[in-house]
């Protein structure tokens, strides 16, 4: 009864969860504290506190620790297939159609769900920054990402600069106050240990496995279970790790890429289900469904396995304050990532004309200022596309 209800719950979710990671966070609470009480409210503040903290994406990892906590493992493997199949469905069956258009022949219409993503992309940079760059050092460490990647681009390089900044933050910025306090469920010393032990050896067996067996279905695993485990920051910080996966590679181009992003912000349920998009719609095998659950599951396994992993052990680490200004000198580096993609790939492949810039911006006042749902204002941009272009 208790893995039909968690799963349940969680598909009721996918289905009207709009708005991105925040909102999700936001109808999570009135779900899971507010009408089921299957959690309290310091012990959900606590477990928000842990998501934001572990690289992916947060609103689904909530979902997943309150499935554990709910009904063990298999409680936590269904409430992600709950929260993550009503999106995924959409997009996997939206990258099959678009796959097999002329892509000159619906120029339009794609053009304007390029220009609509520098609208989203610009306000998630936004909201960030005044969240996660409140002072001058951190406001200098977004840039100095920023200016990096803009001239040296690589998802490797990526990585290394949130290293140094997660150590530059250790030593250089002040740790924040301490965190609301009620004890979550711990789960099993031992289970923890395991998931986590499995978490290390796929992100470093797995870039060998690749250059060992020249095989596109461990490939495709790789590069998505690397961003899944590496993204810092939510779904929207995703983008440019995939995009310097897939697109370099032939695997997607730029503008299906785009394309997809731009879908992906107008139906509910978490941005990294855009994963099974890219998967469907990859030149090269594995694609179509096939390509897409592996994608999918790749990108979200590192979430789940440290979920499992990390639960039994957050009481200790919670209040460590190197930990927690080490993640001041992340999530600050985070917010330049996002910056340096708004332009490349974001911007110059979007706005290439007046009315481009016009549309974008627009976007961007409806989103930011007039609080409309993003969903409306892709629906809009794409819609206006076809009488301005």
């Amino acid at each position: 009864m208790k893995y039909f209800e968690v799963f349940f719950t969680a598909l009721k979710l996918g289905c009207t969860s709009f708005g991105g990671p925040i909102a999700h966070l936001s109808y999570f609470h009135d779900e899971y504290v507010t009408k089921k009480k299957w959690i309290s409210a310091h012990a959900y503040a606590d477990l928000v506190a842990l998501c934001q903290f572990l690289p992916g994406p947060a609103s689904s990892q909530v979902g997943m620790a309150i499935g554990l906590s709910r009904a063990g493992i298999f409680g936590s493997i269904l409430s992600w297939i709950g929260f993550t199949l009503p999106s995924a469905i959409v997009l996997i069956l939206f990258g099959l159609g678009i796959s097999k258009m002329d892509m000159n022949a619906h120029n339009h219409w794609l053009h304007g769900l390029k220009v609509v993503a520098v609208a989203v992309v610009a306000q998630a940079i936004l909201g960030m920054g005044k969240k996660l760059c409140p002072d001058k050092e951190r406001i200098t460490i977004a840039i100095i990402t920023s200016v990096i990647l803009l001239f040296f681009s690589s998802a490797f390089l990526q990585i290394l600069i949130l290293f140094f900044f997660g150590i530059f933050g250790i030593f250089f910025l002040k740790s924040s106050s301490e965190l609301p306090h009620e004890p979550l469920h711990k789960g099993n010393n031992n289970i923890g240990y395991l998931f986590l032990i499995l978490f290390f050896a796929l992100l470093l067996v797995l870039p060998f496995l690749r250059e060992i067996y020249p095989n596109q279905t461990i490939k495709l695993f790789d590069s998505f279970y690397r961003a899944g485990a590496l993204v810092f920051g939510g779904g929207h910080v995703v983008l440019p790790l995939l995009q310097s996966e897939v697109v370099p590679s032939g695997w997607v181009n730029n503008d299906l890429f785009l394309a997809g992003y731009g879908i992906s912000n107008a139906i509910p349920g978490p941005l990294f289900a855009f994963s099974s998009y890219l998967g469907a719609v990859s030149s090269v095998e594995p694609s179509g469904w096939l390509g897409a659950i592996i994608c999918l599951v790749a990108a979200f396994l590192p979430s789940f396995l440290l979920i499992v992993g990390v639960l039994p052990f957050w009481e200790k680490l919670r209040n460590n304050p190197n930990i927690r200004k080490s993640m001041l000198g992340i999530n600050a580096s985070v917010v330049g990532i996002l910056l340096a993609a708004l332009y490349q790939p974001v911007w110059t492949s979007a706005i290439l004309s007046p009315k481009d810039f016009a549309l974008a911006i627009s976007g961007f006042l409806f989103l930011e200022y007039w609080k409309t749902p993003s969903w409306i204002v892709v629906i809009a941009t794409v819609l206006i596309s076809f009488f301005i272009y």
